[in-house]
This record gives structure tokens, C-alpha cells and sequence, in this order.
């Protein structure tokens, strides 16, 4: 079977696609589990570069972080990231 990481059944990788299904504006781990767009046992969500973002959220909590591109992508949109440093 191999190695598997115990790590990955608390951890998520969120596209920009993904933060669209998010109603809110400040988007939070409490937020990604409530709209379904990560597991309820998730700890950790990392916002990944992978489609495109089209209107401005917020970021925000230790526990979801975004890459460098995400990042760029998400202030281009007019959002930021509050709390979370690029991983």
C-alpha cells in the first residue's frame, strides 16, 4: 500500500475556482468547512493558484494560508490576506 501521510486528512488545498462557492466576504476555515468546500475535519486550508478569482475576499485566520500566487491573485482581485503568510 506504501506510505500514507496522517497529515492529509486534516489538511486541504482550496482553488481560486473553490472560493467563489464562499457567500461571504471574510472567508475563514469556519466558512470553506460551512460551504462544503473542505472536509469538516480539516485544520489547515492553503489556497492554491488554480483558476481565477473574480471579485475580492478576505483571508483570514492562521489556519488558511495562501501560496505566493494565490496571493497575488486574490490582492489583484482587490482582496487581502489578513493573519495568514504566504507558504
Amino acid at each position: 500500500v506504501g506510505f500514507r501521510s496522517a497529515m492529509h486528512r486534516t489538511r486541504a488545498e482550496v482553488t481560486l475556482t473553490d472560493l467563489l462557492k464562499v457567500k461571504a466576504e471574510l472567508i475563514d476555515l469556519a466558512a470553506l468547512i460551512a460551504a462544503s468546500v473542505v472536509p469538516a475535519q480539516t485544520e489547515r486550508a492553503k489556497v492554491i493558484l488554480s483558476g481565477e478569482i473574480t471579485r475580492a475576499v478576505t483571508l483570514q485566520g492562521p489556519d488558511v494560508v495562501a501560496s505566493k500566487g494565490a496571493r497575488a491573485a486574490i490582492e489583484k482581485a482587490g482582496g487581502k490576506i489578513a493573519e495568514g503568510a504566504a507558504a
